[in-house]
């Protein structure tokens, strides 16, 4: 059986929803009751999470506060759940003799490390990047990655940890990408260097819990294949377009019909060379599958993530957005 935190959230619900439709036992977790969450609890309350351990062959730990809370929660909530309840699930599966472990993290743990220097080439972001994070979101999640890591290298319980770009499909928090471009425009321009459909990360969390007990311990960015190369960083961070159309030249007529645009810079990229090659992982959604979509007159995000659709991270609405900004 899987025990799979965070099943009311975005991938919880999708790995629930899949796990279901194939018959495989999997028990859900979460402080929000959801069709998806059989235990309602905190993953910070070790009682709670003792008790959901019963049975359990692996866990899948979505649970955790998102950047969008930063402004909403305090420091110390974001270390209860991120930190003290990770921590809390690694060793009551210990206790209980798991079998592996994976954590779902986040490409937020690079932080600064992912912004150029004005005029500089965009980022090239591996797993060799050092992270530099940049609020308590992004500092939360390293530590948790750290205990995780602990676990692994130590023999106690293999763990994966997977840092996952963007997926939430709601509205940007940037005001200034809201005005410039549509929520399709973006999103699936983001598929070229930040951006993972949600039916791709359910499979690389798959593959990473079958594969934890042989790898002890393993980190893996998860985003979609970039098209662009090292050759493409000097010119994608002052002209987007240029770049963008010398590997996709259909994408300007295809954009031009649904009154899109193209970004002025992209500032980074995010590389899954090395999920691709040591987990056998291979992403189907990519900005040549956006373009084919708009070709068809198709939507390119995935039945998973349609069934899923938007969930929001507040029980609030905000003036100026989707998410209250610092």
């Amino acid at each position: 059986m899987f025990l799979v935190t965070g099943s009311a959230g975005h991938l919880g619900e999708a790995l629930m929803r899949t796990f279901r439709a194939e018959g495989i036992p999997a028990r859900g977790m979460d402080i929000k009751p959801s069709p998806y969450t059989d235990v309602v609890g905190s993953i910070a309350d070790r009682a709670a999470v003792e008790a959901a351990m019963d049975g359990v062959r692996d866990v899948l730990n979505t649970a955790t506060l998102h950047k969008p809370h930063v402004v909403t929660h305090s420091h110390a909530d974001f270390v209860e759940t991120n930190i003290s309840g990770t921590l809390a699930l690694l060793e009551a599966a210990v206790a209980a003799g798991v079998r592996s472990m994976v954590f779902t993290s986040t490409t937020s743990t690079f932080g600064s490390a992912m912004t150029p220097a004005y005029g500089e080439p965009a980022a090239w972001v591996t797993e060799a990047v050092t992270p530099i994070p940049k609020n308590i979101y992004g500092a939360t999640k390293l530590g948790a990655e750290h205990l995780c890591e602990m676990f692994g290298r130590t023999g106690r319980l293999p763990v994966v940890v997977l840092r996952t770009s963007r997926f939430f499909p709601e509205d940007d928090d940037n005001a200034g990408q809201r005005d410039r471009f549509s929520r399709d425009n973006l999103q699936a321009l983001e598929l070229l260097n930040r951006r993972v459909d949600l039916a791709d990360i359910v499979s690389a969390h798959r593959l990473a819990v079958e594969q934890a007990p042989a790898l002890g311990f393993g980190r893996f960015i998860i985003s979609a294949t970039t098209p662009f190369t090292r050759e493409d960083l000097p010119v994608l961070n002052r002209d987007a377009r240029a770049a963008i159309l010398r590997h996709f030249p259909r994408a300007e007529a295809l954009f031009a019909a649904r009154g899109w645009s193209f970004p002025q810079a992209l500032d980074r990229v995010y590389v899954n060379a090395h999920a691709r090659a040591t987990l056998g992982w291979a992403p189907r959604h990519d900005f040549a599958h956006v373009l084919d979509c708009l070709a068809e007159g198709r939507d390119f995000r995935s039945d998973l993530a349609r069934a899923v659709g938007s969930k929001g991270y507040h029980d609030e609405l905000f003036e100026d957005g989707p998410f209250p900004v610092e």
